[in-house]
């Protein structure tokens, strides 16, 4: 059966294509787009025609930075982003187990550090409520920590538990652990010990979780960018279970410097078998192992992150992995031919994170590559080019730069970076392809949102007239690209994902607001209408137009 949606704003996944006005999907390919006309004569006679009354058409959503698996379980924790003091946190972490008093451990996510009394979370703030079961607080950004002392023994942290590579077990002048782990500290420990409480039927829903949320948003592909062993086996519990995946996934294998070089090359090697290993499964189409990710340094709001001049408070951060640790991995990797992914918010890390491809050149010799660097918070103008010349793609994410989450990001640095910060206009005007996400669930995962604060550098989670540098905003245009093709292209999909493009795999969205004519803040009550993949409709709204 055909089907042709008309009467629609329709963009077809290139910012520099003309909009459309009608599209038709016949089974699970994009048979025609163009004037309404002329996608009608094509379709034929007894196509079903679908009026969208002027919504907004699109290749379906690519979330170019994502973890499913853990976005899935964020969204079962108690939830504290929006919980302005420690008293707000404790009443809602109270309340949480006065409902739930079987509950062997209590998790909760997206605490922010303006809440916290000096920004220095200690486990007797939570003990206050809550000493008798374990209790873990993913910070906003994941980054980082924060545990109650029934959690420091459960996890096995005492005075003499050594700090791991590129990680810190926060410590009072006595020694003691606080109850704040920053960076590999909470990879290390924190998720190791989620990894024995938490059950595979619970790891299964939570990626189901994920996907359904994804495609009620109108996502038709993603990019997971910390896949380990234990997310491997959701992932193929899910494929073994439904034949393929809800909607085409590419992932990273995440690299954890361990200090040993043979186990960090040992850890490339387990990430090209794992990527042969599911290049052969039945349903491969929908679930790739594309490259490697380096978490290069941390965040700003934990003064983390790797910076070429101190903090304002007079510290720095060493980067998680070194030129010198880093090099032989990552050429090791290029040579597998892994694309090499790199988190890098400060600075310095992501020069480092340049210096890494230039190796890799320098070692493997030219071909196409698309290295790409995540977040790219605090950049030079220097880095910028550098990006440009070696064709590295830029993923970012707008809802990183909300204002409402930037009070404490612009006094760690405290200077003239404060407002340097998210340089999207540069990166454009060098050249540089832009691929945007939102790192869920370090961020509000809604695309409504992250394009709205991409449009205006506007906030998503307290709607004002509070900006940070308009200049550097997208058109609707720039935003849906990056949202769409870019994010494919960097992602590795193929078969038209992210474009309109007849031929091309039916994956497409249905927006009842449309960006390019309505007012930006409509945005924010957008909602998806319809969300189809491969031409099946897997989600739909009550108040879609059908």
């Amino acid at each position: 059966m055909t089907t042709v949606f008309t009467n629609a704003t329709v963009f077809t996944g290139d910012e520099h294509a003309p909009l459309a006005e009608a599209v038709a999907v016949d089974g699970g390919r994009l048979l025609a787009v163009g004037d309404g006309g002329a996608v009608a004569e094509v379709a034929g006679e007894g196509a079903e025609v679908v009026d969208l009354d002027g919504a907004l058409v699109s290749p379906g959503f690519v979330e170019a930075h994502t973890h499913l698996a853990m976005f899935g379980q964020a969204l079962d924790k108690v939830q504290l982003r929006d919980a302005a003091t420690l008293s707000e946190i404790q009443d809602r972490l109270r309340r949480a187990r006065e409902a739930n008093p079987e509950a062997p451990y209590l998790l909760g996510a997206s605490w922010m550090f303006e809440a916290i009394p000096g920004g220095e979370p200690t486990a007797a703030m939570i003990d206050e409520v809550i000493d008798d079961i374990p209790v873990v607080l993913d910070s906003n950004d994941v980054h980082s920590t924060w545990v109650n002392t029934a959690a420091l023994r459960a996890m096995g942290i005492d005075a003499d538990t050594p700090n791991p590579p590129g990680g810190t077990i926060v410590r009072d002048e006595a020694g003691q652990a606080t109850g704040f782990l920053l960076e590999n500290a909470a990879i290390e420990y924190v998720w190791s010990y989620l990894d024995e409480i938490v059950t595979d039927a619970d790891r299964d829903r939570f990626l189901d979780t994920a996907f359904r949320v994804y495609l009620e948003n109108g996502v038709t592909a993603a990019t997971d960018m910390a896949l380990g062993e234990t997310e491997l086996a959701t992932f193929l519990r899910l494929l073994e279970r439904d034949g393929r995946l809800p909607f085409p996934v590419t992932a990273h294998w995440l690299l954890r410097p361990t200090g040993d070089p043979e186990a960090d090359l040992a850890a490339v090697a387990r990430a090209a078998e794992v990527r042969d290993l599911v290049a052969e499964l039945p349903a491969a189409e929908s679930f790739r192992i594309v490259g490697v990710k380096f978490i290069l340094d941390g965040v700003i709001d934990a003064c983390t992150a790797a910076m070429r001049a101190p903090y304002a408070d007079g510290s720095n951060a060493e980067p998680i992995w070194s030129f010198e640790t880093a090099a032989p991995v990552a050429v090791a990797a290029d040579a597998e031919g892994l694309q090499l992914a790199m988190h890098a918010i400060g600075d310095r890390s992501s020069e480092i994170a340049l210096d890494l491809v230039e190796e890799c050149i320098r070692v493997n010799g030219p071909r196409v590559r698309t290295p790409r660097i995540e977040h790219l918070e605090s950049v030079t103008d220097e880095t910028i080019r550098r990006m440009a010349a070696l064709g590295l793609v830029a993923s970012m994410q707008p809802v990183h730069c909300d204002p409402a989450i930037m009070g404490n990001w612009k006094a760690m640095l405290g200077d003239g970076r404060a407002e340097t910060g998210f340089p999207w206009h540069k990166f454009r005007a060098a050249g540089v392809p832009i691929a945007l996400g939102t790192d869920a669930p370090t961020a509000p995962h809604e695309t409504a949102q992250n394009l709205f604060v991409a449009l205006t550098t506007r906030s998503a989670l307290v709607p004002g007239t509070a900006y940070y540098h308009p200049e550097r905003a997208f058109t609707p245009a720039q935003a849906l690209d990056g949202l769409t093709r870019a994010g494919a292209e960097a992602g590795g999909f193929a078969d038209g994902v992210g474009r309109i493009v007849p031929g091309g795999r039916a994956n497409l969205v249905i927006v009842d607001v449309d960006p390019f004519t309505g007012a930006r803040d409509e945005l924010l009550e957008a909602t998806v209408l319809t969300t189809i993949v491969d031409g099946d409709v897997l989600w739909e709204a009550p108040t879609a137009r059908r």
